[in-house]
């Protein structure tokens, strides 16, 4: 087998590969051997169907899949022995690669396009400077979580007035021009309302301080402007029965509830931390902030990395890859797209190309590797966040562990959580490598940075 590669302008790959007979002929001549034994052809026996007869129906399919294992195995083999950096998958030479018959005899020759990682340097020393905002636990941040604690624990109750972020429950009837309940209108006997969230003040205010037993007269439509679909699930009707809807309603207020959030006793400490963690107010809001603070690194390493990475590609500079090439290979990734879906999205993809070969030079630089229990700490911790969210900050670790087994088991998942453990021990590199600047600054600050373009 003769392999030769030429790339000229160091992004555009082209190889050859001249696959001779005496390459396959001997595995074909085994794979036809197999092939006999147990060949099963009326008129003879196994294993005693002539040879010319097995190589006439099976000869030509035989020689086609070990000449495409022979390319792949070699196309591969020759670009790791040589280091050469493949962007996607080798694709037939439009120009050079001619039809071949593999029913004759004698050699065949391939030719292949191959996409070149173009080269850059990407590398950090002391010398580089970088900000990293370090966030700080105030008591605002504090009394916010105490409050969605609280939220989170708390109950519905009774009340005979309204106020503030109350339901209701009441019969929705629609009214004649003269105020009097309309002959087959449109009716709800159990609609629910919450008045905080009626867009418009004054119908908003009609429900100032309704008791239960009271009947409110007011104008869905002008309550939720513009809102067909909340005016059309209020009725439980289809939105285009309110479409022209411009009639008053009576609604008469059967039920108020009262959302009442719980207290902030040993049976919330216990709630939230587990029984006994903490004994009093004091103690909670400190577990908060020791709750909250690993939670804030990871938005600030996030930053970080957001800021390390515009800072690199700066750095690099302008970068030429072979776009024709690249072009091919991801309309040959995407079947179902057509040329157009490239064009639009080509230029977001050289970007994170970019971006990839970057940081796999500052992986392989700082001598980076992701470990299996790397990959599993992060599964937990994305676990951790999720029953977080649910007000669940006592899970206990064989929970974790069980959740984490299970999202592991999904290889739709690994390839996530590898890249972001990648990117966490990236981090945590880089900040003692370049001259860091920390910034402390507060959340409502930090969320602005982030807005920042």
């Amino acid at each position: 087998m003769k392999i030769t590669f030429d790339c000229p302008d160091k992004i555009n790959g082209v190889m050859t590969m001249v696959i001779e007979p005496a390459d396959y002929q001997e595995k074909v001549e085994k794979t036809l051997k197999d092939y006999r034994k147990k060949a099963q052809v009326p008129g003879f026996r196994p294993g005693q169907v002539p040879m010319g007869m097995i190589k006439r129906q099976y000869g030509t399919a035989a020689k086609v899949d070990e000449v495409n294992r022979l390319i792949s195995e070699k196309l591969y083999g020759y670009i790791q022995e040589n280091k050469i950096q493949m962007l996607g998958e080798p694709l037939p030479n439009q120009e050079k690669q001619k039809p071949q018959d593999f029913e004759k005899e004698g050699d065949l020759e391939f030719v292949f396009d191959i996409a070149v990682a173009p080269e850059m340097k990407a590398e950090l020393t002391d010398k580089d400077k970088l900000t990293y905002y370090d966030i700080k636990v105030d008591d605002k941040l504090i009394d916010d979580q105490v409050q969605m604690y609280a939220s989170q624990a708390g109950e519905f109750k009774d009340a005979e007035t309204f106020s503030g972020n109350d339901t209701l429950t009441g019969a929705l009837r629609e009214l004649d021009q003269k105020g009097n309940t309309k002959e087959d209108g449109l009716s709800n006997e159990a609609a629910m309302i919450m008045p905080a969230y009626i867009k418009e003040d004054k119908q908003r205010k009609l429900f100032d301080g309704a008791k239960k037993g009271d009947v409110i007269t007011f104008n869905p439509k002008k309550a939720y402007p513009d809102n067909d679909a909340e005016v059309a699930a209020l009725l439980k009707v289809d939105k285009e029965q309110v479409k022209d809807l411009d009639s008053d309603f009576s609604y008469q207020i059967n039920e108020i509830r009262h959302f009442q959030p719980a207290e902030l006793n040993q049976q919330l400490f216990d709630r939230v931390f587990g029984e006994g963690t903490v004994k009093d107010e004091k103690a909670f809001r400190e577990k908060i902030a020791e709750t909250i603070k690993p939670q804030l690194q990871g938005n600030s390493d996030y930053k970080f990395l957001i800021d390390l990475r515009a800072y690199m590609e700066k750095k690099v500079g302008e970068v030429a890859f072979p776009e024709a090439l690249l072009k091919r290979v991801m309309l040959q990734n995407n079947k179902d797209k057509d040329a157009d879906y490239v064009e639009k999205n080509f230029e977001g993809s050289i970007k994170e190309l970019k971006w990839h070969l970057i940081k796999e030079q500052l992986v392989a630089a700082n001598q980076i590797k992701v470990e299996d229990a790397d990959v599993k700490a992060v599964a937990k911790d994305a676990i951790r966040q999720q029953f977080a969210q649910y007000g669940m900050s006592n899970v206990p670790d064989d929970v974790l562990e069980n959740y984490a087994a299970e999202q592991l088991k999904k290889r739709e998942n690994i390839d996530g959580f590898v890249d972001r453990a990648v990117d966490q021990k990236l981090v945590e590199t880089l900040k003692t490598v370049v001259k860091l600047t920390k910034k402390e600054v507060s959340l409502e600050d930090f969320n602005k940075t982030m807005q920042e373009k």
